[in-house]
């Protein structure tokens, strides 16, 4: 009699835990869009713990605002940029970087954990002149492509910047590249998981003086994607 009860319990308790382990895993599972452009696809993971950021992003993909727009700032060794809200066939001689919803996303920067290595999907935002409290243009955001760094430069900039890089941020600057200049100033909120080539392809393209293409490179469309 105790067997078969404490056997019916362990039924029970497990039948109750794979709904709550399902629902955990629900949570936790991480939203992909895959971007369309003119030069091939990238497909970025969005992340869970800056909420603010993947809903806002998830809900301009869903209303295709980032259909037609351009790829308008893009610099070597640095990052490739787009969501200028007025770059939709906007003329070769027209400025861009300005275009923005009324309205901006307060900063969510989860450092150490989130960093500017290569492939890391940021925020664009005003400089902190005008904009001390960092928050996010709620369209504009930039896909780094950053360089490599020696063991030797980043010990540097660890003296001269009184800051301690961990051992991931390490390995991935120096054997991935990125921009760890920007850490801890920039809401990082996903990440490239496939597409790399495409986003370097697009950083080698020729720019004008104000770092915009010189033929456009158009993101056809976006979209969210289950794998």
């Amino acid at each position: 009699m105790m067997k078969s009860l404490l056997t019916s319990l362990l039924i029970a308790m497990m039948a109750l835990s794979v709904p709550f382990a399902e629902a955990k895993a629900q949570e936790e599972k991480e939203t992909l869009v895959q971007i369309d452009t003119d030069m091939g696809k990238i497909k970025v993971k969005l992340y869970n713990d800056t909420p603010l950021h993947r809903d806002n992003f998830i809900k301009n993909v869903k209303d295709h605002l980032y259909d037609g727009l351009l790829f308008h700032r893009v610099i070597k060794q640095f990052m490739i940029q787009a969501g200028d809200i007025n770059s939709k066939d906007a003329p070769a001689d027209k400025h861009l970087g300005d275009g923005d919803p009324d309205y901006t996303i307060p900063a969510e920067i989860v450092y150490p954990k989130h960093f500017h290595k290569a492939g890391a999907l940021c925020a664009a935002r005003t400089s902190d002149d005008v904009n001390p409290e960092r928050a996010s243009s709620a369209s504009q955001f930039y896909i780094v492509t950053g360089k490599f760094f020696t063991e030797m430069e980043l010990d540097k900039m660890e003296k001269e910047q009184n800051k301690e890089f961990t051992a991931e941020q390490r390995q991935a600057y120096m054997l991935e590249g990125g921009r760890p200049d920007l850490d801890d100033k920039y809401t990082v909120f996903g990440e490239v998981v496939s597409g790399m080539k495409t986003v370097f392809k697009i950083q080698m393209v020729e720019t004008n003086t104000e770092d915009r293409p010189l033929k456009n490179i158009k993101i056809k469309s976006m979209k969210i994607v289950e794998k």
